[in-house]
C-alpha cells in the first residue's frame, strides 16, 4: 500500500499554516484538561482521601503542564537526538541554523523530554501550592494517553517516524509524491554529515499507528480502569507508576519495529535511543507501584 498524499497543513489562514501536528497538541491538551477536570470533581474515586486540587487550580496547572510539554519536548529532542542544535546557537552559519532549537514548526519533539518537562512542572506547582505531587501526577497521567494518541496519528499524517521494512500484508510504502519532493526519486538523500534520511522506496511497518493503539488507546483503558474501577487514586503514585511502566514497555516493544533515528542505528545489543530512555521509566514506575501497594489508602485530612 502506498502512503496517501496527506497534506500536513490542514488550512492556511493567510500566511499562517494550521498543521495537523499542532492541532494534535491542542486536542490532546484540551481533551486531557476536560478528562482531568472530571476526575478531579468525582470525589468517590479519591475516597477515603480527597482531590489534591480545587477546580480553579487545575486551570493554572494546565498552563504549567503545557509549558513543560513544549519546552521539555523540544529541548529533550535536541538533547537526545540532535545535540548539534545547542552548538548551532553559537556556531550556526545562518540565522536559521542559530535558532533551529526554537523553530518548533519544523518538527522534532521528544516524548521523554516532554515527560521530564511535565514532571518538573508538576513538582514546582505542587511545591508552590503545597499539594501532593504524586496525586497531581496520577490525575495528569491518567489523561496523558489522549495526547499520545492524537500525537501518533499526527505523526502518521505527516509521514514521519515510520517503521522498519517489512513484507507484512498491511505494510505501507511511505515513498509517495510528497516524500519524493523532499528526498528525491528514491525517497532517500544523504545529508552533509553523511547520514541517509528518508523512508526509501520500500514497504514499512506503520509504527505510528501501532504506537497510537498501544500508548494511546490501550494505556488509556488500563489507566481508566485504575481510576474508575480499581480506585487506585487512593494510593498516590500508583497510577503514575502504571503509566510509566505501561508506556515504557509499549515503547520498548514497538522500537523493534520502528526505524531508528538516522545515525542511531548501531547501539550495542540492538538497543535504540527510545529503548534506553524507556528503561528508567519502567524501573521508576515499578518502584512507585511497589511503594503505593504497600501503603494504606490516604485518608482525607
Amino acid at each position: 500500500m502506498t502512503f496517501p498524499e496527506f497534506d500536513p497543513v490542514l488550512i492556511h489562514l493567510g500566511p499562517l499554516p494550521i498543521r495537523w501536528y499542532a492541532l494534535a497538541y491542542v486536542a490532546g491538551i484540551v481533551l486531557g484538561w476536560i478528562y482531568a477536570a472530571r476526575i478531579l470533581k468525582t470525589d468517590r474515586v479519591w475516597a477515603p482521601g480527597k482531590p489534591p486540587l480545587a477546580g480553579p487550580q487545575l486551570d493554572d496547572l494546565i498552563l504549567w503542564i503545557t509549558l513543560g510539554i513544549i519546552l521539555g519536548g523540544r529541548f529533550g529532542y535536541a538533547l537526545f537526538y540532535k545535540p548539534i542544535m545547542f552548538a548551532q546557537l553559537f556556531t550556526g552559519s545562518s540565522l536559521g541554523e542559530r535558532f533551529e532549537l526554537f523553530q518548533l514548526w519544523t518538527g522534532g519533539m521528544s516524548f521523554h523530554g516532554g515527560m521530564l518537562g511535565c514532571t518538573l512542572a508538576v513538582l514546582i506547582y505542587a511545591w508552590r501550592t503545597k499539594s501532593n505531587a504524586l496525586s497531581i501526577g496520577d490525575m495528569a497521567l491518567a489523561a496523558a494517553p489522549i495526547g499520545l494518541f492524537f500525537g501518533r496519528v499526527a505523526n502518521f499524517i505527516n509521514g514521519e517516524l515510520w517503521g522498519r521494512p517489512t513484507d507484512a500484508a498491511w505494510a505501507i510504502n511511505f515513498c509517495n509524491n510528497r516524500a519524493r519532493e523532499m528526498y528525491g526519486q528514491t525517497c532517500e538523500v544523504m545529508t552533509q554529515t553523511g547520514l541517509i534520511v528518508g523512508p526509501g522506496d520500500v514497504a514499512r511497518h506503520p509504527s505510528q499507528l501501532y504506537e497510537a493503539g498501544l500508548e494511546g488507546l490501550l494505556l488509556f483503558i488500563v489507566l481508566g480502569l485504575a481510576v474508575w474501577k480499581w480506585k487506585l487514586l487512593a494510593k498516590p503514585g500508583y497510577v503514575t507508576g502504571l503509566f510509566l511502566v505501561g508506556y515504557g514497555l509499549s515503547r520498548a516493544l514497538l522500537e523493534t519495529v520502528r526505524q531508528p533515528d538516522a545515525g542511531m542505528e548501531n547501539f550495542p545489543l540492538g538497543l535504540t535511543m527510545g529503548m534506553m530512555l524507556s528503561i528508567p521509566m519502567i524501573l521508576v514506575g515499578a518502584w512507585l507501584i511497589h511503594r503505593a501497594w504497600k501503603r494504606p489508602p490516604v485518608a482525607a485530612v
